[in-house]
This record gives structure tokens, C-alpha cells and sequence, in this order.
């Protein structure tokens, strides 16, 4: 079915935080508008992802929206159909087969869904570089993650036999959709395709980040996510040896940690001490002061901030660092309230741009809420040149 012919059945199958369903409901909607059609969404809460059906679907469009507003709670989405029964629990008994069904789903699929920006092909057939098998990131979903590991392989194999898996070079299968087969349950799937760049470069949105020996806290993981998440590519560039970072609120030393260790100079700014062997790093300098007044006195290339307090303040304070020129780049934590999370995310990102265009400074400004974030969300903003 093609987009011109309205594929109605199209599904966008969103993963986020159990509890933020609704957020991430708000943020395919948001972009739906931007494609110029509306929603029907099925997200109850604590399930882990979100299903939206498009009143109309078009596959142009679809990429065209979520460039123009990446969303800020999903974690990784990918475009599909389902929910498919893989068999009859009430009359299946023992170990039902799921690979036979799961290879005549994906057929189907790959010979009548347009993926957005995927090349066919031959006969016009999708074909893949991955094969993700994926659970809602909750308890209920480490119930079925077991099966995924069983039945991986067998899949995967009759998949290459059928040419549906392309063993190729790494180059060639990035250039590939991922194929998705999301379990709701042992007994109900949904199959769907990602390509860069609203496709995930992990299963899930899930980043497989070790706690690294030596960081003072667990935050380094969220920072060393930010970073891969907000600069890809461009990370070796952006964060190297020789430059030179602010860290407000510094203690117990995550962030600087991870600053350090890529051999930047750090300024942490915080009357907490920082712990561990960061404290001793001749790389950092701790000064005991409160972040909020806190002036670098040479413009400095990275303000990092992870502050507990209101998410405004936070913003208005990132805000003024990259108006008047403290630093070039910035990643940030904003701390969300228990309700009307969503508008208060939006709430802080029009103080950030609305500041910066008093300031008439170009920006770039990105919000997610990273695997590693809780009740909050992530930011990078940048200033050009």
C-alpha cells in the first residue's frame, strides 16, 4: 500500500518511560499536526510505549515533521502495523512455533507498508540491516525478554535464507531500515521499520552504557548518554582535550568526571565536595560557591548543569550563560513537576529561545528525555560558528 493510496492501518509505535505515556502522546501529536493530519492514540499509562493511528498517513511528510520536532519523550519509534496475534493462547498448548508466523508477518509487511525514506529491493520488497526484537521497558516486559533471546536467532536465520536480512557491511546495513518486532505480550506483536534519522541507534532507545570505574555517581551515565545523544558523529570534535567547562552544581563530581576524562579543563561549581578521585583530578578546579552567581571570567566552551530546581530557573539561567557569551555549548538537566510536565517542558523552551532572540544569538536547541534521565528531561543547545 503506498501513501498516496492513505495507509490507513499505519501505526507509529513509540517507546518511553513507563508513567510518561501521556508526554509522549503529547509529542507524536504535536508532530501529526505538523504533517498535517491528526491522531487516534492508545497509550494507557505505565504500559511503557505509545500506539498513535494516523487519520491519514503520509510517508513524505511523516520524516519531514519529526525533523522539524524531534519529540522529547520518546525514546524510539518506528513505523508499522499491528497489534498481529501470533497464535490462539486458548488453543495452543505446549511451545507454539512463532518463528513460522513471525516470517510470514514480516512478508507481508515488507511487500505492502511504505517506510519513509527506505530503498526497496528487489521486486519493490523491503529489506533490512537489523532485526530488533523489543519489550516495553517495564516488569511485564523482562517477563517476555527471555522469549525474545530464545527465538533471536532462528529468526534472524530464516530471515537471511529469505533475503529479508541483508549480511552485509556495517556501512551498507546503517544504511538499511532496523526491522522492529515489539512483544505486547508471548502472544502479540507489533512489526515496523526505523531508518536514520528518527530511527533509534539502540533497541528500545536504551543505550548500552557501562558504570565506568572511578565516576563518583551514577549521573556520569546520563551525561555520557547526552553527549552520544545530542552530538553523535560529532562528539570526538566537540569534547576534547583542550577545552575548557563549567560544571554548575557539580557534586558529588559525575559530570565533571566524564569532562575530565576526555581531558577537558573543569570548573566545578558547587559548596558540595566532590568525591572520589575527581576530587583529586589536576584537571579540575572546585570552587565552593553557589552556581546561580557564578562568571567564568573567559568565555569558556561547554556549560554542563545539573542542578535541582525549578526547571524555569534552570532555563533562564542556561539561558543567560549562552546569551551573553559564557559559553559556546551547553547540556542541561531540568527537573520536572508530578503534573503539566508537558507545558512546563514547553514553558522552558521558550525561555531559552525567546532569550535568545532578544539577544539576536542563532541556537540550536534540543530536549529529550534520555533512558538514563527519571523525572526530567535532558537539553543541548549550541551557539553557531
Amino acid at each position: 500500500m503506498s501513501a498516496r493510496e492513505g495507509q490507513t492501518s499505519a501505526r507509529i509505535v513509540a517507546h518511553c518511560r513507563a508513567g510518561f505515556e501521556a508526554e509522549a502522546a503529547a509529542d507524536l501529536s504535536r508532530i501529526a499536526r505538523a504533517a498535517a493530519t491528526a491522531i487516534d492514540v492508545d497509550g494507557p499509562s505505565g504500559r511503557g510505549f505509545v500506539v498513535a493511528t494516523p487519520r491519514a498517513f503520509d510517508s513524505q511528510r511523516w520524516p519531514r515533521a519529526l525533523e522539524a520536532l524531534p519529540p522529547v519523550f520518546v525514546r524510539a519509534l518506528f513505523f508499522g502495523t499491528g497489534p498481529h496475534s501470533l497464535f490462539d493462547p486458548a488453543r495452543t498448548k505446549g511451545r507454539p512455533d512463532r518463528v513460522v508466523p513471525l516470517v510470514a508477518l514480516v512478508d507481508t509487511f515488507r511487500t505492502g507498508f511504505t517506510v519513509p525514506g527506505a530503498p526497496h529491493g528487489a521486486r519493490g520488497h523491503l529489506s533490512f540491516g537489523e532485526l530488533r526484537l523489543e519489550t516495553p521497558d517495564t516488569n511485564d516486559g523482562k517477563e517476555v525478554s527471555g522469549l525474545c533471546r530464545a527465538i533471536e536467532r532462528p529468526l534472524a536465520e530464516a530471515l537471511h535464507e529469505g533475503e529479508v536480512l541483508i549480511a552485509e557491511s556495517d556501512a551498507a546495513r546503517k544504511r538499511l531500515p532496523a526491522l522492529h518486532v515489539l512483544f505486547v505480550d508471548g502472544a502479540n506483536v507489533y512489526i515496523g521499520a526505523s531508518l536514520a534519522p528518527w530511527g533509534s541507534p539502540w533497541p528500545m532507545g536504551i543505550p548500552r552504557v557501562r558504570m565506568p570505574r572511578g565516576a563518583p555517581s551514577r549521573s556520569a551515565l546520563k551525561l555520557a548518554e547526552a553527549l552520544f545523544t545530542f552530538l553523535g558523529e560529532r562528539e570526538l570534535d566537540l569534547v576534547h582535550a583542550g577545552m575548557r567547562a563549567v560544571d554548575l552544581g557539580a557534586a558529588p563530581g559525575g559530570w565533571t568526571w566524564q569532562l575530565a576524562q576526555r581531558g577537558l579543563r573543569v570548573t566545578a561549581v558547587d559548596n558540595g565536595p566532590l568525591k572520589g578521585e575527581v576530587a583529586f583530578d589536576p584537571l579540575v578546579t572546585h570552587l565552593r560557591t553557589d552556581g546561580y552567581s557564578y562568571v567564568p571570567r573567559k568565555p569558556v566552551d561547554w556549560l554542563v548543569c545539573d542542578i535541582v530546581d525549578s526547571p524555569s530557573r534552570i532555563a533562564t539561567l542556561v539561558a543567560r550563560w549562552l546569551s551573553q557569551g559564557y559559553a559556546r555549548r551547553a547540556i542541561f538537566n531540568l527537573k520536572l513537576p508530578m503534573k503539566k510536565r508537558y507545558d512546563e517542558m514547553l514553558r522552558c523552551e521558550s525561555i531559552i529561545r525567546e532569550a535568545l532572540a532578544r539577544a539576536h544569538v542563532r541556537h540550536t536547541l534540543v530536549l529529550r528525555q534520555l533512558y538514563h534521565d527519571r523525572e526530567e528531561i535532558s537539553g543541548f543547545v549550541e551557539r553557531p560558528g
